[in-house]
């Protein structure tokens, strides 16, 4: 049975600790809310992008890319991200476990020959991956890009993402992340970034049908032509961001349920303290009364 003392130092530990979670939950909370608002702020250039590309697929024009050129699989690249830091409960396993999931389902749709690259961003997810042992899956943790990376990286690594099409070092390009719903709701999606499809990027014909008529000037395929290397830009940006807003929202649940369970532990202790403390002076009363009687 613990003594008073000890109860005590326990009490103080564990009021420590919900003073810590408190804290970190305040600050992921912060931090959070910063990933939404440049998630708001990134919304008007995608679509504007969008709204372009909508008019020039609206256009009676032709229009080619090296970009929607849909050819036959034979290496695939998985782009992943997860967190840098811990203390976020189970969004990297989560994540991990919709990797595997996304291999398996490849394998199905471009055969067992074909060879798969995935790309971890994010230290932890990085960790995870590497322990990856399935045949002709190989691991490449892109250097100096990270879950923080500021737009530059990003910029940068898009390009060479893209490079890396267009050099036909691989074939397609799908991107698994954490859509960002609100702080208690983050789901696993995963998007075809190359090969372009108007389908996965939500340029869907009514989008397209609603244009206004416009004079292209340069010509329509010119222009398509650079606006795709944006938008495409413009998805890489989006994914951060997600990916950003939804660690620290798994980082406030996971903060808020160590808080909790601190509290539950302090009342229990404080309770148990309290009726130790109680039957202590009890017990010295009795004695005082005891000695005074004899």
């Amino acid at each position: 049975m613990a003594t008073l003392r000890e109860l005590k130092g326990r009490i103080g530990s564990v009021a420590s600790s919900e003073k810590i979670t408190g804290v970190m939950r305040m600050t992921s909370s912060a931090k959070m809310h910063k990933a939404e608002l440049k998630l708001k702020q990134l919304v008007p250039f995608r679509s504007q992008v969008e709204t372009v590309i909508g008019n020039l697929l609206s256009a009676d024009a032709a229009f080619s890319s090296p970009l929607l050129e849909a050819r036959e699989v034979h290496s695939a690249t998985i782009v992943v991200w997860g967190s840098d830091d811990g203390l976020c409960g189970a969004y990297n396993v989560n994540i991990f476990k919709q990797l595997v999931a996304l291999i398996t389902k490849l394998r199905k749709d471009i055969g067992d020959d074909a060879r798969i690259c995935v790309l971890p961003v994010g230290a932890k997810i990085a960790k995870a991956v590497r322990k990856l042992r399935l045949h002709n899956v190989a691991v490449d943790v892109p250097q100096g890009v990270s879950a923080k990376s500021a737009d530059n990286v990003v910029k940068d690594f898009t390009r060479r993402l893209v490079d890396s099409f267009l050099n036909g070092d691989t074939d397609r390009i799908d991107l698994l992340y954490m859509n960002f719903k609100s702080v208690s709701r983050q789901r696993p999606r995963v998007d075809t970034l190359i090969p372009v499809t108007t389908a996965a990027l939500g340029l869907d014909d009514k989008k397209s049908n609603a244009s206004r008529p416009y004079i292209f000037e340069p010509d329509a395929n010119t222009i398509f032509n650079k606006s795709l290397p944006l938008l495409i830009l413009s998805v890489m940006q989006t994914v951060f961001c997600e990916n950003q807003a939804s660690e620290q929202a798994a980082r406030v649940m996971a903060m808020q349920s160590a808080n909790d369970n601190a509290k539950k532990l302090l009342d229990q202790l404080r309770l148990e303290y309290n009726k130790l403390r109680q039957q202590s002076i009890t017990t010295e009363l009795l004695d005082i009364v005891g000695g005074q009687i004899r």
